[in-house]
């Protein structure tokens, strides 16, 4: 059995289920982590408990290997949104953004505007919530000193262009609020100055698994405002309050969660080795065969064909009057699927079974027989 094979085979969800942009359903390897974790925790044997603080190393340098940044440049988080908040609260100037990305990037820089009144939000104008290098470069002024971009757009499924916006934004921080593709999109984490993401999506890690990776300009720039015991250069600074360190490792607030840092090491593990290559060109063939089942049926796609602007999502627009009846059809042949804002969301990952096709089918079958009538 190869790594593709071994990777397929710890999907464990049952057929029907395409809503990876809500929850990616965790993998075999992470079901036996966590159990393997829980029994060292539960038995507390003498000298077990080191291995477990050993768990925040193991993540930050799978975290490295999946991105690019060097290890230390990484810090364990909870969720997309406190890597992201962390962040926008550090600023000072004026940052980009659409208002139309996930409520986490622009609520945390309007959050970081009421509270400190030294960070600004800039509303980008966008065609239909596309974030594009064009639209920023038009956009920026002088005063902008960070543009923040979903990498991938979780309503319309638009993927940006990183490359493009960092040639655009020149030295400005570029912060990637990367969830909606990491771990099946092989982007250029690189030029970001700031990547938070978390792993209960398409990593397939379960809740309370994430990161934030920061650039050494961004350390430098950045201001570690919630910045805990945990975050100094000290394991235990007791009996006196010590600055923040100069790394990374200043934007803690705590210790993380060991048994999360373990489950999301090792869904990472997993990407690793089959490479992040081949499950991104895994995704963009069982897309397609959505995009085919869907044109079959003449249900509008909105979402890009193209494969170069889009990951894992499939957006579907039918008619006003219509979208009960296809929300309907899908819940009756058990698709799982995301209804919002008058759109369905079809979500694929790297394996499509025979299975789930056939329910789609029968639900975009349903559904034109129901239209018809």
């Amino acid at each position: 059995m190869d790594a593709v094979d071994r990777f397929a085979g710890g999907f464990l969800e049952e057929p029907g289920y395409l809503d990876y942009a809500r929850v990616g359903p965790m993998s075999a390897a992470v079901v036996a982590e966590t159990l393997g974790q829980s029994e060292v925790l539960s038995r507390a044997r003498y000298g077990s408990l080191a291995h477990l603080h050993e768990q925040d190393e193991r993540l930050r340098t799978a975290v490295a290997q999946a991105t690019g940044f060097r290890a230390d440049q990484v810090v364990c988080e909870p969720n997309t949104t406190t890597g992201i908040m962390q962040a926008m609260f550090g600023l000072t100037g004026a940052v980009l953004l659409s208002p139309n990305d996930f409520p986490t990037v622009p609520f945390a820089a309007v959050r970081a505007a009421e509270a400190l009144r030294v960070v600004e939000p800039v509303w980008l104008a966008t065609e239909h919530g596309r974030v594009t290098p064009g639209e920023i470069r038009e956009q920026l002024t002088p005063a902008t000193v960070a543009v923040a971009v979903c990498l991938v757009d979780s309503r319309t499924g638009h993927r940006a262009d990183l490359d493009g916006i960092r040639q655009v934004i020149g030295d400005r921080l570029l912060i990637v609020d990367a969830i909606q593709g990491f771990g099946v999109v092989d982007a250029p984490y690189e030029v970001a100055d700031v990547v938070a993401s978390g792993g209960q999506k398409w990593t397939r890690a379960g809740w309370g698994t994430g990161f934030l990776a920061l650039s050494d300009r961004a350390v430098e720039r950045l201001v570690p405002v919630f910045s805990g015991f945990a975050g100094t250069d000290t394991a235990e600074p007791w009996d006196e309050v010590l600055p923040p360190s100069r790394s990374a490792n200043a934007f803690r607030v705590s210790n993380g969660d060991p048994i999360a840092q373990a489950r999301f090491a090792a869904a990472l593990d997993d990407i690793a080795q089959v490479g992040i290559g081949r499950i991104e060109a895994a995704v963009a063939v069982n897309v397609s065969e959505l995009i085919d089942l869907a044109d079959e049926f003449a249900i509008p796609v909105v979402s890009s064909r193209d494969e170069r602007e889009r990951a894992g999502i499939v957006v579907l627009e039918p008619p006003k009057a219509q979208l009960t009846v296809l929300t309907a059809a899908l819940h009756n042949h058990g698709v799982t699927a995301t209804t919002r804002g008058g759109t369905v969301r079809l979500c694929a990952h790297a394996v499509l079974s025979v299975d789930t096709v056939d329910m789609l089918r029968g639900a975009f079958t349903s559904y034109a027989i129901a239209a018809i009538y």
